[in-house]
């Protein structure tokens, strides 16, 4: 299994690990069956993401595709942010094995289960907004 120079950078140099304190978004997707688990913290500041941080469990294209997903939302408007696609999060980190696009998936699932709890926190329905928030395929 091949990966990429970004991916493997991401892996080892993972950007923007941890928790936000009082964060004002936070989503967990994934679960121990598949062994993927991602979290994922948002601060958010006048519908702009000023910060966000992750704490993944899983194998090195999970802690990646994290690593990219943070990178690719901070400084973006909440609307741009819940455009971010598994396929953009692939691109960016110059593509995955097909049997690892499941993480990509798991990490913009994270972004928009951070973002739903968000607009929770905020007395907004997210469903409309943000979606149905699955399993990826490789959890069931």
């Amino acid at each position: 299994m091949l990966y990429s120079d970004k991916v493997l950078e991401h892996f080892a140099s993972p950007h923007n690990v941890g928790e936000i304190e009082n964060a004002d978004g936070v989503g967990e997707v994934g679960n121990a069956k598949c062994g993927d688990i991602m979290k994922m913290y948002l601060k958010i500041d006048g519908g702009v993401i000023t910060d966000a941080k992750f704490k993944t469990f899983g194998c090195g294209a999970a802690i990646a595709t994290s690593s990219m997903a943070t990178d690719m939302i901070k400084g973006s408007t909440i609307e741009d942010a819940l455009k971010l696609s598994n396929q953009a999060v692939v691109e960016a980190l110059d593509g995955l094995p097909a049997s690892k696009i499941h993480c990509s998936v798991l990490a913009e699932q994270a972004v928009k289960s951070a973002l739903a709890d968000y607009y929770r926190k905020n007395g907004v329905d997210p469903t409309p907004i943000v979606g149905d928030i699955g399993e990826c395929d490789a959890c069931h």
